[in-house]
């Protein structure tokens, strides 16, 4: 049967673009790494789950593609252990709170496209079973009540990363733990220690490793394998290559997902984002000043494998962008001609062809912003028709109810339209410095009153 190619996107397992095809069910699993609960999400979390929802959201409402999207959410681990010991608190406390909070900040951003969210402790008898099974095909061995995958019985590990065992070195990005055989050995299972969160184990009593709660949890929904997996660009190595070994040597079956997707690092202002460097920003902290929108704008400006540097310019080239659109979109509402010269589709088809092409939002905006260049000129001579005015308006409707990039409209109220009144009758009657107070006043309650050849036009601000 051969399967319908859908779009391109890059597969960081074979490091090409490859046709992304339906498989025959009609359904595409995904599952995405989400984020361990010790703190508050930061942007760079938002720079990944931005993207995949916006991929997702792309892939379900102009491809008719059934997508069924599932994240984890690490809800045990030293971090959080760490946390908990510094505020005094239940380790379970500091993870249900922040799991919260991040589910907020999702909201918050407008991240809607995950199905589940699925907490490791929700999961501890498909660790178990995964921890068995792997001793009992000889990939993993017991030490002092913890259990460690042995690297060197698998060995393509490293094939995501391209990297090959011989030639990891100790010390990078590994754990260093007692009792491993070998110095890039991982722990599935990790011995209790004083006041720690623990669970009952053929081992002893415990908690689970970082990597294994992934594909217990991508077993239990999915199965042995699956289409696509995503996630940060810091994540390959070791956290996907131990994903890969865990998995393909309890089934046999390789590859454990067919397609592997990685967001390229966030910067801020050219550095990496880091509470020792001052330049760590919560998502919260961000949201204090700017709009959502600015977010998602600033995320989707970029290729989603390039690094993305975080600047006080980019905040504001978002906004300028935002603006840019949110005014044509207004002006297109104020068309009254009734012919037009302009093949508005071909825009829209290279917008659309742009994000079927490995995601490639800067070109698709970069088109969409060839529209609004080129329909500007006509509407300024009286050239674009009311019908092709609507028709270019509900193609960006379309485009927004994916991206999520304007803000939500708001009904002019009445006390902006009797000042916008005011404004305009001193306007009429000559009387310039009451024009301007009132225009002030008008900024100061939020809006904008813009004069144009066709009359004032009031924005919010």
């Amino acid at each position: 049967m051969k399967l319908k190619a859908v779009m391109k996107i890059y597969n960081t397992l074979t490091s090409k673009k490859e046709d992304l095809k339906i498989p025959p069910s009609g359904e595409i699993n995904l599952f995405v790494c989400g984020p361990t609960v010790y703190d508050y999400s930061h942007i760079g979390h938002a720079r990944t789950y931005i993207f995949f929802d916006t991929l997702v959201k792309f892939m379900r409402k102009r491809l008719s593609i059934k997508i069924n999207y599932l994240q984890n959410i690490t809800n045990i681990d030293d971090k959080i252990i760490k946390r908990s010991a510094e505020e005094n608190k239940n380790p379970q406390e500091v993870a249900d709170f922040f799991e919260k909070e991040y589910i907020n900040d999702m909201n918050s951003l407008g991240v809607s496209a995950v199905d589940t969210y699925a907490p490791a402790t929700n999961y501890i008898p498909e660790i178990i079973s995964q921890v068995e099974r792997l001793i009992k095909k000889g990939f993993a061995y017991s030490a002092d009540g913890s259990v460690y995958f042995d690297v060197r019985k698998f060995p393509e590990y490293g094939k995501l990363s391209h990297q090959k065992i011989e030639e990891l070195k100790e010390g990078v990005r590994v754990d260093v733990e007692v009792g491993k055989k070998f110095f890039a050995d991982f722990a599935l299972w990790k011995a209790s220690k004083p006041g720690e969160p623990k669970w009952d184990s053929p081992w002893g009593e415990g908690r689970p490793g970082w990597h294994i709660e992934d594909t217990a949890i991508t077993e239990k929904h999915f199965g042995l394998r699956y289409n696509i997996h995503g996630g940060g660009l810091d994540l390959i190595f070791p956290h996907h290559e131990a994903e890969i070994a865990q998995m393909e040597a309890i089934s046999g079956l390789s590859p454990l997902a067919e397609v592997w997707i990685h967001t390229g690092m966030l910067l801020v202002d050219g550095e990496k984002m880091s509470k020792s460097l001052g330049n760590f920003i919560t998502i919260r902290e961000f949201l204090k000043e700017n709009s959502p929108q600015v977010l998602r704008y600033m995320v989707l400006s970029q290729h989603y494998r390039t690094g993305l540097d975080f600047s006080k310019k980019t905040i504001q080239m978002a906004s300028s962008s935002i603006n840019r659109i949110a005014d044509f979109k207004q002006r297109l509402k104020e068309v009254t001609a009734q012919s037009s010269h302009l093949p508005w589709e071909d825009f829209a088809k290279t917008f659309w062809h742009e994000l079927a092409d490995d995601f490639n939002t800067p070109k698709a905006l970069a088109s969409l912003f060839e529209l609004v260049t080129e329909t500007n000129k006509l509407i300024d001579t009286n050239n674009l028709s009311q019908s092709d005015a609507q028709k270019i308006i509900d193609f960006i409707d379309e485009v927004n109810d994916i991206l999520n990039i304007l803000p939500k409209e708001e009904s002019i109220p009445p006390e902006i339209t009797a000042l916008a009144a005011d404004r305009e009758k001193a306007r009429t009657n000559k009387d310039f410095e009451l024009s301007d107070k009132i225009r002030n006043q008008i900024k100061e309650l939020g809006w904008e009153v813009e004069d144009t050849p066709k009359g004032p036009r009031t924005t919010k601000l």
